[in-house]
């Protein structure tokens, strides 16, 4: 009896010097802790001491797990959601209530090394997302694992958590240790049944990925495992608070972006300074090696000319030779495309007196090509014109004289009528007159020419609508008919020959019924 009266004294102080240790150990109190160390070890109490989960980093970590049993050679990823304070034992625990995979049968490997049930996660290097693990399955046969240890096992657990589930209070006022036997008859025990406190779960915050399911973070634009995007409609929630390892991310790429955004505006100024190098510069040389596409000669850089509006590259021989052979006044890209030579490209190209020559065979392809073109009546002048249809005369601004369109020549001092009259009597002696002469007598015979009906003199109608007018007489005509619009009385009087309109007929069948 005796014995028994000093193990629970023994017991009570071992329970006191574990408290007070545990308070050392946490202040930093080393003298203090080891005196009652020493006090601890000559009582020969079995104590355990362990690290609070308060010590730990309290973020949850998700796991990286390959799993792999006995019987398949497939191995499985999966991603458990862990805590650093978590044991072995704990984890274990985890994994049959999310798999059904018995403690008994599992096998964890955590760095190389086989992890033992008291350790935690922690003392494996598990401290962030990303961590990896190991996890083999035995199979029954080799873990000795019966239906019937299945069961006791089972039982057990209920019984364990039933245990958990009970908070007991010690009998009477203070709280001293109570053995479990029978209470005497007149003391019974009043039964506090205080429920245990509910604490609601931990809001799950993040978004799924719709391609592997996995649960991201909030803030993560991609997904974490697959790299799937994130749904465009979700929005982080006002109230969450990223931790330390997503806030040091979320920073970094803050500052990839705004050094991607440096760089791209870097990129443009140099762009731009660039194009104002080019700018400057009448020919542009190819940078890369290349053939030229007429000739097929290799062209090192430098050696040949990009052209501006097409970016083709040809060599300086083969594009100076399309300059000089162009029949057109715009000088075509030699790859057939719709581009055109600038006349800066061409001026580099060539010579001074071959830049000449081709400005003056592109103003001769030009005038040429012109519908209504006009060419100074004086002898060895360039000038030319385009005219439009009430224009009927042209001044020269190089030989400084005024052509009349109509006549086709220069009458200075003349009008047109005194002009052609004075035509016909010098056509019988002067050879230039009557060449001229008989250039107007062609415009009247191939149709481009007429008489005017009042006053006899030659009249054209350049361009426009059937409707003419006679310089002299000032006279209307009808070019079709080549009658009067009018007759003596004016506007309204049919009897000039004309009968334009009337009972909504034209006049001609070729009339434009335009006058």
């Amino acid at each position: 009896m005796t014995s028994e009266v000093t193990h629970r004294a023994d017991l009570k102080e071992a329970e006191e010097l574990a408290v007070s240790l545990s308070e050392a150990l946490s202040s930093g109190d080393g003298q203090e802790a080891v005196k009652l160390c020493q006090r601890l070890s000559q009582l020969c109490v079995p104590v355990s001491v362990t690290v609070k989960s308060q010590a730990y980093p309290q973020d949850f970590i998700r796991l990286r797990v390959g799993v792999e049993d006995a019987q398949s050679d497939d191995y499985i990823p999966v991603t458990v959601v862990v805590s650093a304070d978590m044991t072995i034992a704990q984890l274990k625990e985890k994994i049959n209530r999310d798999f059904g995979f018995l403690p008994s049968l599992q096998r964890w490997v955590i760095g190389k090394r086989l992890a033992r049930d008291r350790e935690t996660l922690y003392s494996h290097g598990v401290r962030q997302d990303g961590d990896q693990a190991f996890l083999f399955i035995l199979s029954a046969q080799a873990a000795h694992l019966t239906r019937e240890q299945h069961k006791v096992d089972q039982d057990q657990q209920r019984i364990d958590d039933i245990v958990e589930s009970i908070q007991l209070f010690p009998r009477g006022l203070g709280g001293s240790f109570v053995e479990k036997t029978t209470p005497p008859p007149e003391i019974q025990p009043v039964p506090h049944h205080r429920p245990k406190p509910t604490v609601p779960p931990k809001p799950q915050l993040g978004w799924a990925c719709t391609l592997c399911t996995f649960v991201n973070k909030p803030t993560r634009p991609g997904c974490e495992i697959c790299g799937g995007d994130r749904p465009e409609d979700y929005k982080v929630p006002d109230i969450y608070q990223p931790d330390t390892q997503e806030i040091l991310r979320i920073q970094q790429e803050n500052l990839a972006i705004l050094q991607y955004e440096q760089a791209q505006q870097e990129e443009r100024e140099r762009n731009y300074l660039h194009f104002l190098a080019t700018e400057e510069q009448n020919l542009i040389s190819n940078t890369t090696e290349t053939d030229c596409p007429i000739c097929f000669a290799p062209l090192d850089p430098g050696e040949g000319i990009v052209l501006r509006e097409c970016l083709h590259t040809f060599c300086r021989d083969c594009l100076k030779g399309t300059i000089v052979n162009s029949n057109d006044p715009e000088v075509s890209c030699p790859e057939n495309c719709e581009s055109k030579l600038l006349d800066r490209e061409i001026k580099a190209l060539l010579t001074e007196e071959e830049h000449q020559r081709f400005l003056e065979l592109r103003l001769s392809i030009a005038e040429s090509c012109s519908e209504h073109s006009f060419h100074c009546q004086t002898p060895n002048c360039r000038g030319w014109c385009i005219y439009e249809d009430e224009v009927n005369e042209f001044h020269c601004e190089l030989c400084d004289e005024t052509n009349c369109i109509l006549c086709r020549a220069i009458h200075k001092g003349m009008n047109c009528k005194d002009y052609q009259d004075d035509l016909r009597i010098r056509a019988e002696n002067d050879q230039a007159a009557q060449q001229t002469k008989q250039m107007l007598e062609s415009l009247l015979q191939n149709g481009e020419a007429m008489k005017c009906p009042r006053c006899d003199i030659i009249v054209q109608k350049k361009d426009g609508c059937d409707w003419i007018c006679c310089l002299m007489c000032k006279i209307e005509i009808c070019w079709v008919t080549k009658q009067a619009r009018w007759g003596p009385n004016g506007s309204g009087d049919t009897s000039g020959g004309c009968r334009c309109r009337v009972n909504n007929q034209p006049c001609h069948p070729n009339c434009q019924n335009c006058h």
